[in-house]
């Protein structure tokens, strides 16, 4: 049987389009036949040092040509790739360590403290990108043969761990190619391609949905280390960028750089934006722009690809996360289990073949997020219209009942976004002695505005039901957030919660 996995796909597009540019970094091009050539080596240098087929291999540092290298030649040996978030501690990156069983961690230049420390604390071997690696893939020899199995581990995600401990999400070859073919029969990416990757690599949307779907079609990707919104529209120009995703806050943020009024989005053919519900005024700020926004819905368990709002919905359906994937069946379910009608909330499930193996080593909690049948409970929830198009309310524990009534904080939040002194916002549920829990908005107002509590409810009071307006309203400087950009209600939840007023600072 010929071997389809992660780890085949360098060699296949080196033969078909070898002199075509695959990565750009810096001031730097690598072309099909180089990223092939190196990670021949890479996989080389991992066996010498002693990594078959069952290991893990962990990569630590920013978006860098070396990720990409070493994901591709780990999957050639028939390893599993386990990125990891090096805005992490030292103590929260040992846990993933332990929990993964990683034997070789390679890692950014800019990680040595961290990569010393791990080195220090674990029975493993560390890489540091820089001389160290170089010397490492000059000294390799040819890679060993090895066939690779679809259903075989490939990458080993760990969810963001809002509450609790991560769990290691485990993506097969088999799932990260069938989310790549969705991706690409819903964008229709072409050879020439050009994609701006800023958002981190380690985070499952920024490698699956933009990179990997990039290099399958042969395009080419550009690499960025960190976000910065001013730079983003300045290599837009420069690079001629046709392809692009970013979570809301990037979006948003790219909007208010002072580049944006003047800055050339004419080569953008596709934007889109996931990982957390997009507020409508984000949307509408880069269709005025020419730009065709589209947004989706996933979660690392499902590839990520589970919803997308395709080009031609995307401005008479704004607001809402689309339909399902082609090769995947989505239904929204009420708590008792029947389905939900039209326009009445339910949990978003998800079945196809982009759902994980399960978590890693936790056999019981996939096994009550998983079903039988293969139904991936997601924990969102959904409101579809009578054509099937899903709206994503909100996590199922984020969701605030007040009276008998179930608010969803991301519709009141999406009303809230259109307020032109809020920045960013954020609403939380705080106890309330009448209607057992109410709504508390936590705002972050623009720079130079001052808006007062009462003017933000009353505003909301003219958009949404009367029951949905939040009875409080708290500012701050910063909302919390995953590495992956979804805002950390528990922590807003600790800090903002019972006891606080109208204020804070």
């Amino acid at each position: 049987m010929p071997d389809l996995s992660l780890g085949s796909w360098t060699g296949r597009r080196a033969r078909m389009s070898p002199d075509r540019v695959a990565v750009a970094y810096g001031d730097r091009e690598w072309t099909y036949a180089d990223l092939h050539e190196r990670t021949g080596r890479v996989a080389a240098a991992l066996a010498g040092l002693g990594v078959g087929p069952a290991d893990r291999v962990a990569y630590l540092g920013p978006n860098h040509p070396a990720f990409l290298e070493t994901l591709f030649g780990t999957a050639r040996l028939g390893a599993t790739f386990v990125p990891l978030n090096w805005r992490l501690a030292v103590p929260e990156l040992v846990h993933i360590l332990r929990d993964s069983g990683a034997r070789v961690l390679v890692a950014g230049a800019d990680q040595e403290p961290a990569a010393t420390r791990l080195r220090e604390l674990l029975d493993i071997r560390t890489v540091l990108v820089g001389a160290a690696y170089e010397g490492l893939l000059a000294a390799a020899g040819a890679p060993p043969e090895a066939t690779v199995d679809g259903t075989a581990p490939c990458l080993i995600l760990y969810t963001s761990g809002t509450t609790g401990r991560p769990k290691g999400a485990v993506l097969t070859h088999d799932n990260v190619t069938w989310n790549c073919l969705n991706l690409l029969l819903d964008v229709d990416l072409a050879a020439d391609e050009v994609t701006l990757v800023v958002a981190p690599m380690f985070h499952v949307a920024a490698l699956n949905q933009t990179v990997l779907p990039t290099l399958l079609k042969g395009g080419r990707v550009l690499l960025v280390p960190s976000f910065d919104p001013q730079r983003c529209l300045e290599l837009i120009a420069r690079h001629r960028v046709t392809y692009l995703f970013g979570v809301p806050t990037m979006f948003r943020a790219m909007t208010r750089a002072p580049g944006w009024p003047t800055a050339d989005l004419s080569s953008v053919r596709s934007a889109i934006c996931g990982g957390a519900p997009v507020p409508v005024a984000v949307i509408a700020d880069y269709q005025a722009r020419g730009v065709t926004f589209m947004q989706g819905y996933g979660l690392t368990e499902a590839s990520p690809g589970v919803l997308m709002l395709r080009r031609e919905y995307s401005a008479s359906k704004a607001g809402a996360a689309g339909t399902p994937v082609f090769f995947g069946d989505v239904r929204l379910v009420r708590p008792d289990g029947r389905p939900a009608a039209p326009g009445e909330p339910g949990e978003i499930l998800v079945r196809g073949p982009t759902v994980m193996a399960g978590y890693w080593g936790l056999a019981a909690e996939t096994a009550r997020t998983v079903t039988a049948d293969g139904w991936l409970h997601t924990g969102d929830v959904g409101v579809a219209d009578e054509e099937g198009f899903v709206t994503v309310r909100d996590r199922t524990k984020d969701v605030i009942i007040s009276g008998g009534e179930n608010i969803y904080p991301a519709e009141v939040e999406d009303a809230l976004y259109r307020h032109p002194a809020v920045a960013e916002c954020a609403v939380i549920g705080v106890p309330d002695a009448h209607w057992g829990e109410v709504g508390r908005a936590v705002v972050v107002a623009r720079t130079g505005a001052e808006p007062e509590p009462a003017e933000l409810l009353d505003f909301l009071a003219d958009r949404i039901a009367r029951f949905k307006v939040p009875k409080s309203v708290v500012f701050t400087d910063v909302l919390p957030r995953t590495a992956s950009g979804k805002v950390v209600k528990s922590d807003l939840r600790a800090r903002f919660g019972p006891g606080r007023k109208e204020t804070a600072p």
